[in-house]
């Protein structure tokens, strides 16, 4: 599943919902931030938003990921930009991030803290923060109680965890932050850089892979996601979460 998933993933131009409005709005969300604030984007996979935020704020980013592609690729729209000097890439486990205490003024992380939970995620990067610190997440979320059972199963099996907004903002106060201000992302950020490129991607692996049962069941789950967000949008997005330590 792993080799499939990154040839499914590779060259696009992100790895899940978001668009660089959604992001400059979290920002500006943050007062109090040095001119040049040190920003950590952890999980920043192909770094659209690493991009971007080095573009519009004059931060310098050390951006962590651990499938080196997506670094590479990073590197390259840094320097394509003119922006390699502002931003950084190494390949850390968002598990380890081994950090001094109190070196980051923000830390950025875009659909990717799900992969440690939402709450230990805000937990352990806590200590990594100066005091009054932010952070910026995009967490899958319900908006709405009692969706679809269809629905309902599907996120259950692919995220165990996944909250409503509400709870999740109890969580964010659990992990010793304070609710800044959080925000829904528009239907457009899944559609145009993910899903409709995506949809072309997964057209051209089931012509390479059509006698391939795990390929093709990967492809099939990522057909169906895209089908839920058509239907159900409604019920279940991507929450941008903004909090201070």
């Amino acid at each position: 599943m792993t080799n499939i998933f990154f040839e499914l993933h590779k060259d696009l131009p992100r790895e899940g919902p978001g668009d660089e409005a959604s992001t400059l709005k979290a920002f500006g969300m943050m007062e109090g931030l040095p001119s040049n604030p040190r920003i950590l984007d952890v999980g920043c996979g192909p770094g659209m938003q690493t991009i971007d935020l080095a573009r519009h704020t004059g931060a310098n980013i050390l951006a962590v990921d651990t499938h080196q592609p997506f670094l590479d690729e990073l590197q390259r729209r840094a320097e394509r930009a003119g922006l390699a000097e502002q931003i950084k890439v190494q390949n850390e486990s968002m598990f380890e991030l081994k950090f001094p205490e109190n070196s980051f003024d923000v830390i950025w992380s875009e659909g990717a803290i799900y992969i440690m939970g939402f709450e230990a995620g805000l937990k352990k990067v806590h200590p990594l923060l100066k005091a009054g610190g932010y952070v910026a997440v995009t967490e899958i979320s319900w908006f709405k109680p009692n969706p679809p059972e269809e629905v309902f199963q599907f996120w259950r099996k692919e995220c165990p965890d996944m909250d409503s907004v509400e709870g999740n903002l109890l969580a964010v106060e659990r992990a010793g932050y304070r609710v800044v201000g959080h925000f829904s992302l528009p239907d457009s950020s899944w559609w145009d850089h993910y899903f409709n490129p995506l949809k072309e991607r997964i057209a051209m692996l089931r012509e390479k892979y059509p006698q391939d049962p795990e390929a093709l069941r990967v492809l099939d789950e990522q057909d169906m996601e895209m089908e839920f967000f058509r239907k159900y949008s409604d019920y279940f997005g991507y929450e941008f979460y903004v909090v201070q330590k």
